[in-house]
């Protein structure tokens, strides 16, 4: 049982030429001129993209444990997943307009007429098709917009990805910098105290004062109160990490490991242009213009006249054992072409919607590109210019180490006053902490590198959600 519209090959040729008059979407353009370079990266060098696991680059088997965590159990990833399904769904939806729509039906109904007893049962069997032909592509240029924001959700989820990735690092390289803020201050503290027993002895000797040793006693009080908010940060650093993984705080755990054993690796930027077809943000930009150009054309392709071709056939009969015979056969075939006169501005308002819709995304587009490019000269400043500072800070921590033993040295034998000391002693801890601080911010430089240049992603890899 089956029933189809023919139609003659002159129809079939003018569907085919009105068909090419449908209203197609702009081309997709951002209008901005690119650089030849960045302006802090090294001349000539050549480009040296980050892999998609650019994190294993700091020599960290506790971080490679945590991203593999976070891939599986990372609530703002699962989010993202969830979005992309959503608009896979929204595509199929919007794409089955582009199709004829079937339905079949079967009946069976009694009746009765008059007023005696007469009651007879027909049959019914049927199968109907109705198609909306998309001469202006009113249809078609939904479904492309469907579409497209569906790989716009995908460039999302992977923008998302990247932002969770570069999270989890810099959330366990903070942890590790407090942990080392903590060895560093009990450290201080126990040269500190260490101190204080000598200046016990010389009040004891008679060549100290009661003051001598209260200004001790403070400076050990006062490194000693340091200890509990570091413990704190700890604490609530690796809830937040768990947060970040997507499991409960009792279940997540940073192994000690010390930030003198990690590498900081440095990837070059290569050209702009390059690096626009590596950031997700970008194309997920691109993607939604495109998905607003289609839109337009759309909205533009409604104010045409909508063209429906409809058919039916099937069998009906007053016995159920003749319905399938050639007599109970019945067919229809039917046109219809609709358009509105009167909709009080409604269909041409949408297409004044869609465009400023467009006209925003436009400039989103070109803000994604230059923020993009913004990222990068950013993170090359940042990593260029903490490596230094961290070499600085190193050279100036070794120096106060060394006076500071030197001024303990003296204050045994008696050489100096306690205000000297003092002095050395503050000016370890502040180098100490300085360096330490100093570390954290080029790792992170280089985690903020990693995601300006987009991570290790790549087109090909937004089919992974």
């Amino acid at each position: 049982m089956t029933a189809a519209v023919r139609l003659p090959a002159a129809g079939f040729l003018a569907l085919l030429a009105l068909t090419g008059c449908a209203i197609r979407p702009e081309a997709t353009q951002s209008g901005l001129t690119l650089p030849g370079s960045f302006r802090d990266a090294a001349a000539q060098q050549p480009a040296q993209w980050p892999d998609p696991d650019w994190w294993r680059g700091f020599n960290a088997p506790e971080l490679d444990r945590l991203m593999e965590e976070a891939s599986q159990g990372a609530f703002d990833i699962a989010v993202a997943a969830a979005r992309v399904r959503q608009a896979d769904a929204q595509a199929r939806i919007a794409g089955a307009a582009l199709l004829p729509t079937v339905t079949g039906g079967a009946d069976a109904a009694r009746r009765q007429t008059g007023g005696g007893n007469r009651r007879t049962t027909s049959y019914d069997l049927s199968l109907s098709a109705s198609y909306e032909v998309d001469f202006w592509g009113l249809n078609r240029n939904t479904a492309a917009a469907a579409r497209l924001s569906a790989q716009a959700s995908r460039f999302d989820a992977a923008t998302v990805m990247l932002t969770t990735q570069a999270s989890v690092a810099n959330t366990y390289f903070d942890i590790l910098t407090t942990r080392e803020q903590l060895r560093v201050q009990e450290e201080n503290l126990e040269a500190a105290r260490r101190i204080l027993t000598v200046i016990r002895s010389q009040v004891a000797a008679g060549v100290a004062t009661g003051l001598d040793l209260a200004q001790q006693e403070t400076v050990v009080a006062q490194q000693e109160a340091q200890l509990p908010s570091l413990r704190q940060s700890i604490a609530q650093s690796i809830n937040a990490l768990a947060v970040l993984v997507g499991r409960p705080p009792e279940a997540v755990d940073v192994l000690p490991g010390g930030l003198e054993a990690l590498r900081v690796p440095a990837p070059s930027p290569g050209l702009p242009g390059e690096l626009l077809a590596r950031r997700p943000d970008v194309w997920s930009a691109e993607a939604s213009l495109a998905a607003a150009n289609a839109d337009v054309a759309a909205a533009r392709a409604a104010l045409l006249p909508s063209i429906t071709l409809s058919a039916q056939g099937g069998f009906s009969s007053l016995v159920l054992g003749t319905l399938l015979r050639p007599e109970a056969q019945f067919w229809s075939l039917a046109s219809s072409v609709t358009q509105t006169i009167f909709d009080n501005g409604a269909r041409q308002g949408r297409v004044e919607l869609s465009r400023a819709q467009q006209e925003e995304l436009v400039v989103e587009y070109r803000r994604a590109i230059v923020a993009a490019l913004s990222d990068v000269e950013d993170a090359l400043v940042a990593l260029r210019e903490t490596t230094a500072q961290e070499d600085l800070r190193r050279e100036a921590a070794s120096r106060a180490q060394r006076a500071s033993d030197i001024a303990e040295a003296q204050l045994r034998a008696g050489t100096i006053n306690l205000i000297t000391l003092l002095n050395t002693q503050q000016t370890l801890y502040s180098a100490r902490n300085q360096l330490v601080q100093a570390r954290l911010q080029r790792l992170q430089a280089a985690v903020g590198l990693f995601r300006a240049l987009g991570g290790g992603w790549q087109p090909g890899l937004a089919a992974r959600f």
